[in-house]
């Protein structure tokens, strides 16, 4: 029974992988490609690129906080997007252009994002 568990649990995350990254195209399209434009290369001194980035293929923390919280000029997008939709996101541009990373599970997001709320929680506390 552990095994046959076991399967369909690896079986289900390997299809939905496909399904992530088509939607994530989307969602890159709809919301990322405006500054890191649709072949990830960016723009040279004002929006880094994607394809061939080393944070974007890197450990899946870096990018989701990226993404979750803004960096530099790059808006927020944790009030905007739900976890899966980043997940999607991410997992897209780590296997687009040549990029060749795994892809992002909704859950890793989830547990930046609930790990940024309770960080920034405790920043509210400190004295100013």
């Amino acid at each position: 029974m552990r095994i046959a568990l076991s399967l369909a649990v690896a079986f289900t995350a390997l299809s939905a992988t496909p399904s992530l990254a088509a939607d994530g195209q989307h969602l890159f399209q709809e919301n990322c490609s405006a500054c890191h434009q649709v072949t990830g290369k960016g723009v040279p001194g004002a929006f880094p690129a994607l394809a061939g980035s080393k944070v974007a293929q890197g450990d899946p923390k870096e990018p989701i906080g990226r993404v979750l919280n803004g960096r530099g000029g790059m808006p927020a997008f944790g009030g905007e997007l739900s976890d899966t939709e980043i997940s999607s996101i991410l997992t897209y541009v780590r296997g687009a252009w040549g990029n060749k990373a795994k892809p992002v599970a909704p859950t890793e997001v989830a547990s930046l994002r609930t790990g940024a709320k309770r960080e920034n929680a405790k920043a509210s506390l400190q004295a100013h």
